[in-house]
């Protein structure tokens, strides 16, 4: 159903908002004795005109995020309000604006907004991650697993406690920079490509999503480029083939050159991608 409370051009419209207020709250606390990565608990508040979407937003921080929620009360205005608690969340500003465009996002995809958040914490005797070398392995798979739970934030946070550790590990960029494109923060995902690229020149997947996230933003010809680099590759399969040619005529379909963007198409279509048939016929009479 089509949100009422918050509409997708509310969204859109907020988010950089989202991203000012992410930042003003790490500075509050950054002001009051903040050391990088202190672990803090967040109080948190969403609000919506509905009980019905806190309650079913509660069932899903609570099934992938693991927080804990308090029960959802009614307040002015014919608004309800849910309240809750993170887990420890290691703070630096990477960190809560991607812990907070997390939430918002959230909060969106349940037709409700969130409203605030803060936290205490120990600038006296704070408490600090272990970043031990012999952690990075445990790091990277809690982040595969955060991920795979839904728990975007927490996948970030445990990406960037590896490349804290070690910041020559490019499959850390590379899967940073996913989740920062499903949080809508293309830019800062196609740094951590070009990261992991530097580190990996022959990383294929890296050039393939850069390639991706290239034409989705208008850099056709920096799209191309990294389609072409990655039909460079000696070790290519044939699935992978296949996608690269469709993907480069979709490229070039949006560059306006329609004839290259056929041949790519049925070059695809020739190597077994029976789905660029349908571009195929839908263009190439």
């Amino acid at each position: 159903m089509e949100n009422t409370f918050i509409t997708w051009q509310d969204f859109v419209d907020g988010f950089g908002k989202e991203m000012v207020s992410a930042e003003d709250v790490y500075n509050h606390m950054l002001n009051h004795g903040l050391i990088n990565n202190s672990l803090a608990q967040f109080d948190y508040h969403f609000i919506s005109d509905k009980k019905d979407n806190l309650t079913d937003l509660k069932a899903f921080l609570v099934e992938h995020y693991s927080y804990q929620n308090k029960k959802i009360k009614n307040i002015e205005n014919g608004l309800w309000e849910l309240s809750g608690v993170t887990n420890k969340i290691p703070v630096t500003q990477d960190n809560l604006l991607y812990w907070g465009l997390d939430m918002y996002k959230r909060g969106y995809e349940y037709d409700s907004k969130i409203d605030g958040y803060g936290a205490l914490f120990d600038h006296d005797n704070p408490k600090l991650p272990n970043l031990d070398k012999s952690l990075e392995d445990q790091y990277f798979d809690i982040a595969i697993d955060e991920y795979h739970k839904g728990n975007l934030s927490g996948a970030i946070i445990n990406w960037s406690l590896v490349l804290e550790i070690n910041p020559k590990d490019p499959n850390s960029y590379y899967s940073r920079g996913i989740v920062k494109n499903e949080l809508y923060t293309w830019k800062s995902a196609l740094r951590d490509y070009d990261k992991a690229i530097e580190i990996a020149p022959d990383f294929m997947d890296a050039f393939v999503n850069r390639g991706t996230l290239k034409d989705e933003n208008g850099d056709f010809e920096g799209a191309i480029s990294d389609y072409n680099r990655v039909l460079d590759f000696k070790n290519i399969d044939m699935e992978q083939k296949q996608m690269i040619y469709f993907n480069r005529g979709n490229t070039k379909f949006n560059m306006e050159d329609k004839v290259n963007a056929c041949k790519d198409w049925k070059t695809a279509l020739d190597l077994g991608a029976v789905y660029a048939k349908e571009r195929i016929d839908q263009h190439c009479k």
